[in-house]
């Protein structure tokens, strides 16, 4: 039974939090208290009921902080995400649920390798709880905890609730077609407009604006946002993490946070080692050729990254004759979506259909069920919301909402979740219309989408996306590739006037532009994830500043003086601290398993059953290394990955 969000209120999202902490409390404590033999249905079951029971609240209550449109509904689920959050660490130190752990641990032979994964994380979450600790440092460490909880969330919320713009003239949108001027709101000055830092403003004018010092001041109001809120919060979250760091035992943040992931600190930083010189070399040819470009049109080489997205937009629209708004003309959302859809159902054994009334917490949101073909088996639900509005979560993101699991009646819970994102919102004359790059991201967010919800795990902790975290991403990854392959595009691009494809010589030039300015948009990635590791290193030393400068050094650009865009880095307090690497590191995957299509055929739907049964369907329930080997039938490598960046 799907939840009713229409009426949603902030009293309403203070109730379902309580009643699913006070229902998963109730079961831990049954847990404890059993009198006699410990058995897989008295102690080990009943903590995926828990689990299941906080996700429930997570996605009834809580999840409103990203999407309502009430402010007041968004704070309160902000604070009932803080309390979630917190039960989360309370549990796992609660003495008497260990000890109630420890005596079954070793005395039920009978788990099934799943029950046994769990069991084996549950243990490793007491220790990384500090059970083996003086009872003055276990308590410190809970303390500690709870407050980079507090931490974390209020910086998301400050992010989320951010809004600035720049102001620009009509003379200043030189550059930026009709219709997305149209779409602007008015400025504080008559005839002028806003561009906000949304996305459907922000990326296409820094990409085609050709008033320099305008892109010039949209960046640096981007980095320099919320700076005076988040900066104390990220400052205390990092001196935080390196104390409990050395609590427990390990070395840094980073190696505590990779603990539980594919990687180590050491495997990364050799990644990096070996990935970044040759990016390093490939860019100079990249940036000696936009410098050219800047002196011929500015009168000045001195390249920046703010002029990066705009020249690598110039050449791919005059060498070769790609003009993204043209090109976005053919990627009316519903087409785009629809065709995702088609195509998924076809490679995947999947039938999607539309549900209205969708209940949902706003009217531009859509809401699909998802069956099995074979036999007509309902698999899940999930929504999108695509549209930006003031306070919604400002990136694009999927959301568990109920996570499939066996209840313990035995009964199969089916998935809910929620794909969000910001995309061009449609006008009167105009539907919303994608540019290329927003095609890309619906591929990407919808992989996460199918790995929430076509799941087989029987547990909470291992259901859908919830693996290792540097290889969450390599399933959406992998569905980046399909929105270059032209009998792919073909499926589903349709001109919103007219109805005509896209012309297949469009369709080889989008492809053959695919890699202009590779090495720089890569090295942008890397600085991301060495910034990452530089604040959660064993040092002692926490110059953000200095910090922020040496990994920009990546990127062979000036470093742009006065901004602070760690403030507004939502990843670093958000779940990708010490493990943002994982973006490019899971695209080696997300890369190799795609070279399986490609071997095979990239709409062949053997394969596509193949990677729902191998990858999507088992989710975390195996280590993620032996399902690259089961999938790929070898062992993975990095090869394709290399060759999809020209090295």
């Amino acid at each position: 039974m799907l939840h009713d969000y229409t009426s949603t209120t902030a009293a309403d999202v203070a109730r379902v939090t309580g009643e699913a902490i006070g229902r998963a409390n109730a079961i831990i404590d049954d847990i404890v208290a059993v009198d006699g033999e410990r058995t897989i249905a008295n102690t080990l079951l009943p903590l995926n009921e828990a689990a299941a029971t906080i996700m429930e609240g997570y996605g009834q209550g809580a999840f409103m902080a990203r999407v309502h449109p009430d402010a007041s509904v968004r704070l309160a689920a902000t604070e009932e995400e803080e309390k979630l959050n917190k039960w989360g660490i309370d549990v796992v130190f609660r003495p008497d649920l260990y000890a109630a752990l420890s005596s079954f641990e070793g005395t039920s032979p009978d788990m099934t390798p799943e029950q046994a994964r769990l069991l084996e994380f549950w243990m490793r979450d007491f220790r990384r709880a500090g059970h083996e600790l003086e009872e003055a440092e276990q308590a410190e460490l809970k303390q500690l905890k709870q407050r980079l909880v507090e931490l974390e969330v209020a910086f998301a919320a400050n992010v989320d609730a951010y809004t600035d713009y720049i102001e620009v003239t009509r003379e200043e949108l030189d550059g930026l077609p009709d219709s997305f001027i149209e779409a602007l709101k008015p400025g504080d000055r008559d005839g002028t407009y806003r561009v906000t830092l949304d996305y459907p403003d922000l990326y296409p004018f820094l990409q085609n604006a050709t008033n320099r010092a305008k892109r010039e001041e949209l960046f640096r109001k981007k980095h320099t946002s919320v700076v005076p809120e988040n900066r104390p919060l990220l400052e205390e979250a990092l001196t935080l993490r390196r104390r409990i760091a050395a609590l427990i035992g390990y070395e840094s943040w980073a190696h505590h946070s990779m603990d539980v992931k594919m990687a180590d600190p050491d495997r990364v930083e050799r990644f990096y080692a070996d990935l970044v010189p040759r990016l390093k070399e490939k860019v100079r040819s990249e940036h000696d050729k936009m410098r050219r470009m800047l002196l011929d049109e500015y009168g000045t080489d001195d390249l920046h990254q703010w002029d990066v997205s705009y020249y690598s937009t110039r050449i791919r629209r005059e060498e070769y004759g790609i003009d993204p708004y043209a090109v976005a003309e053919y990627f009316p959302l519903e087409a785009v979506v629809d065709g995702m859809l088609d195509i998924t159902a076809e490679m995947f054994g999947l039938t999607y259909s539309r549900v209205e009334p969708t209940g949902a917490w706003h009217p531009d949101v859509y809401l699909f069920e998802i069956k099995n073909a074979a036999d007509g088996q309902h698999l899940a639900y999930f929504y999108m919301d695509l549209f930006p509005r003031e306070g919604k979560f400002g990136h694009a993101a999927a959301f568990d909402l109920v996570a499939g699991h066996t209840n313990l009646d035995g009964e199969d819970i089916r998935p809910v979740a929620a794909m969000v994102a910001n995309f061009t919102k449609p006008t009167a004359g105009t539907p919303s219309l994608l540019r290329h790059d927003e095609v890309l991201t619906l591929f990407h967010e919808f992989g996460h989408i199918l790995h929430q919800t076509v799941t087989r795990a029987e547990t909470v902790r291992f259901s859908g996306a919830n693996t290792e975290w540097d290889f969450v991403e390599a399933p959406s990854q992998i569905m980046e590739h399909w929105t270059w392959e032209p009998e792919v595009l073909g499926r589903f691009s349709r001109h919103y006037q007219t109805g005509e494809p896209l012309p297949e010589n469009i369709v080889a030039s989008l492809v053959a532009a695919r890699d202009v300015n590779i090495a720089a948009s890569n090295l942008r990635q890397a600085y991301f994830g060495i910034l990452d590791l530089l604040l959660h290193d064993a040092s002692d030393d926490r110059d953000l500043d200095a910090l922020d400068r040496e990994a920009y050094e990546v990127n062979e650009l000036p470093f742009p003086e006065g901004t602070f865009f760690l403030a507004s880095f939502g990843h670093v307090m958000g779940g990708y601290d010490a493990g943002y690497y994982g973006y490019l590191w899971s695209r080696v995957f997300g890369d190799d398993m795609y070279s399986r299509f490609q071997e095979d055929g990239v709409l062949d739907p053997q394969v596509g059953r193949d990677y729902r049964r191998v990858i999507l369907e088992q989710g975390g329930t195996k280590d993620a290394d032996d399902l690259l080997r089961e999938f790929l039938g070898r062992e993975p490598n990095n090869q394709a990955f290399l060759r999809n960046l020209g090295l």
